[in-house]
């Protein structure tokens, strides 16, 4: 349901704030501008019904938005 009503920009978006990114380093790993980054957050907070990132995070898991990738250190 809600993958089909979030763009594939907004669940890049979304995998990247997982990983702790801020609007900005959201900004300059996409090509967009910082306004355009928050935008797509405050968007994916409205389709996904939560108040803030921690909620994105926990949503994004829940609807299977999201799955755990340990990164390589």
């Amino acid at each position: 349901m809600y993958q089909s009503t979030i763009s594939p920009r907004e669940q890049e978006v979304l995998r990247l704030i997982a990983y702790e990114n801020t609007s900005q380093e959201i900004a300059s790993k996409l090509y967009i501008s910082n306004h355009t980054a928050n935008s797509h957050r405050k968007n994916l907070m409205e389709k996904l019904h939560v108040k803030n990132t921690a909620g994105l995070v926990r949503r994004g898991f829940e609807l299977g938005l999201l799955s755990y990738v340990p990164l390589s250190l």
